[in-house]
Formats: structure tokens, C-alpha cells, sequence
């Protein structure tokens, strides 16, 4: 039995196509999946919050911020500073819930704030499409450590590769946004480290 001769050339046209088509861009953080180990709100002893609203659609931005408190090393000193600050946000200043999707320790130690997919209240106006991720420390006087800063790198990789960060996401610091120091002249002048452009 022989084959058409219009079939033949409908594969040699679709074989065509697939090799001239094209391809994703591939991304800073690239297409693998990637796995963080990240402390939970149960481990850290969070409370509930009050209610919780699911983002609509991946982040396009990640805005950097730091807590301007002493900086936190270990994982008893972060999961204490955490339930501190989730109490300052949800007592003093009437948020749900902490304000930050997520936390990092100067040791590197991931935390969960709001988590993957919600929204956050870190940044006044810029919520509803965004990731806040803040560093444990005063950066005006503290220096981002390379614990810190690789953390919250894979922390980038992850939320891509999952799909909860736009592969073209843009990074920020708090003060892009606001009359505010933050996330401090040292964490600042480290973000392009994030981007892995130094």
C-alpha cells in the first residue's frame, strides 16, 4: 500500500514548521523544577489569618523589602521574630495576616509568610499582582549575606518553575514604589544579585 502523495507533503510541511517554529525564551531561572525547603506557617507557629485572597493570575512583580529589625539568625530567633511581626501586622496595623509572602533569615532560612498565590500587604497599592519577600534585618546597616541572598534566588526559581511568578517577572525594591528607606541602602544596592546580572 502506498501513501498519497498530499499526505507525504502535509508531514514534510508540519515536520517544517516544528523545526522553524518559535521556541520559548528561555527564562533567567530556566525550566527545571526546582524544590525550596521553606519553614510553614504551622512550623513557625502562625496564627490563622483573619481571611485570605488568592492572587488571579501568576505575579509580574517581586518587591523586596526589609523588616528593619535586628537581623534574625537561626531557626528559634526567626520563628520568634515572625510571630512578633505577624502580631504588629495583624494587631497594630489591622492587616489579615503578616503582610510578606514569604521571609528569609540572615541565615538563609526560608519562611512562610502568606505563601504562593495570595495576596499580599506589603506594599500600599501594589498587592494584587505582586510577591513580597522580606529579608530579616535593618539593611541600612546589615550587608544581605550569600545565604540570603541564594535563598531567596531558589525561592525565584521555584515560584517560576511552579507557576506562581511570571517567567518575566520584574524585581523591586520597596522604595521603587513609596516615600520609604526600604528594603535599606545595603539590600537595595544587592538586588540585581537576584537577578544573578553580578
Amino acid at each position: 500500500m502506498t501513501t498519497p502523495p498530499e499526505t507525504g507533503f502535509l508531514i514534510r510541511l508540519l515536520h517544517m514548521l516544528l523545526l522553524v517554529s518559535p521556541q520559548p525564551k528561555p527564562s533567567v531561572y530556566g525550566v527545571m523544577q526546582q524544590r525550596v525547603n521553606i519553614v510553614s506557617r504551622l512550623e513557625w507557629g502562625a496564627a490563622a489569618p483573619e481571611q485570605k485572597e488568592k492572587l488571579k493570575a501568576p505575579a509580574w512583580r517581586v518587591i523586596i523589602h526589609h523588616t528593619a529589625l535586628p537581623r534574625c539568625k537561626g531557626l528559634t530567633e526567626g520563628k520568634d521574630q515572625l510571630v512578633c511581626i505577624q502580631r504588629m501586622h495583624m494587631k497594630g496595623r489591622g492587616f489579615d495576616d503578616i503582610g510578606y509572602n514569604f521571609l528569609v533569615g540572615g541565615d538563609g532560612t526560608l519562611f512562610e509568610g502568606r505563601g504562593w498565590g495570595v495576596v499580599g500587604a506589603h506594599t500600599k497599592g501594589n498587592n494584587h499582582d505582586s510577591l513580597g519577600i522580606a529579608f530579616m534585618g535593618n539593611y541600612n546597616n546589615d550587608t544581605p549575606s550569600t545565604e540570603e541572598i541564594s535563598s531567596v534566588k531558589l525561592l525565584l526559581q521555584c515560584g517560576v518553575s511552579q507557576g506562581f511568578l511570571h517567567r518575566e517577572f520584574v524585581l523591586l525594591g520597596h522604595r521603587d514604589l513609596g516615600n520609604t528607606e526600604c528594603p535599606g541602602g545595603k539590600l537595595y544596592a544587592a538586588l540585581s544579585k537576584l537577578r544573578g546580572t553580578k
